[in-house]
């Protein structure tokens, strides 16, 4: 049935939760379990630092500003390669094989490279609930990989 599962993460409930539902449709189908983190600067962690906003409003260097971001950046990166080596560590404790990867860009778009060029069957996402719209204004990374995936989808619905 599926050799390999790409399941899109972030350090979130709803994140949490779709690895649990990937990791039991690995475990079903014997399948491998890649875990794709794509981090941009129009990601939520990024743009809601309030230290972030604190600091650009006091500081008069533009250099140290960029300083500032490029630290902000490194940290955001740093964090998700940790909680990529946590998620990879449970699937493999769970005899799943399981590798990681963190990409930069727009999330829709690199998920569905991703599946692309590794060739996987299936991408296990989530899903806010958005619709009408709330979606058309905020757009949706579900409803982009929904429609431009070179595979089969499964949404994982957030219910809260």
């Amino acid at each position: 049935m599926f050799k390999k599962i790409l399941v899109a993460v972030n350090n979130t409930e709803i994140g949490h939760h779709v690895f649990v539902q990937a990791l039991s449709l690995a475990k079903l189908t014997n399948a491998e379990l890649m875990i794709l983190q794509v981090i941009s600067p129009f990601n939520d962690d990024f743009r809601n630092t309030s230290t972030t906003e604190i600091h650009s409003r006091y500081t008069s260097s533009q250099s140290h500003n960029l300083e500032y971001y490029v630290g902000e950046w490194e940290q955001l990166k740093q964090q998700g390669i940790e909680f990529l080596k946590l998620l990879t560590n449970q699937a493999i404790a769970k005899g799943i094989a399981a590798e990681f990867t963190q990409e930069l860009g727009d999330p829709g778009r690199m998920i569905c490279e991703v599946a692309k060029n590794c060739d996987v069957d299936v991408i296990v996402i989530g899903r806010r609930g958005l619709s009408g719209i709330s979606e058309l204004f905020l757009g949706s990374v579900s409803n982009y990989v929904l429609h431009h995936a070179p595979c089969s989808v499964l949404t994982v619905l957030n219910y809260s």
